[in-house]
């Protein structure tokens, strides 16, 4: 049996959060979803500039947690700009 998850402190936003690409109706077009843990961590180490030990901190998660939040987070952000997908940061059930 797997270990259970640690609880993973994210900024708060109060609904999803859609981003698609400008002139092309959402229905035409296919979406990505982005949890928000693994767009917390590009938030806290692309934009805010923290280290990755320090962003495995504030999120109360290990670095090596934050490395694969990272590389799948920003895998799924390439993928929608290089397929024209629209991008849903997508709030988990219990946050809304």
């Amino acid at each position: 049996m797997p270990r259970p998850h640690k609880k993973r402190y994210c900024r708060r936003y109060r609904e999803n959060r859609v981003y698609k690409p400008q002139g092309i109706p959402m229905r035409t077009i296919g979406e990505v979803e982005i949890p928000l843990d693994q767009f917390e961590a590009m938030r806290l180490v692309d934009h805010q500039g923290y280290d990755q030990t320090e962003a495995g901190d504030i999120m109360g998660i290990s670095r090596g947690t934050i490395q694969r939040l990272l590389q799948a987070g920003r895998s799924q952000l390439i993928d929608a700009m290089l397929t024209n997908s629209a991008i849903l940061i997508k709030l988990e059930e219990s946050e809304k």
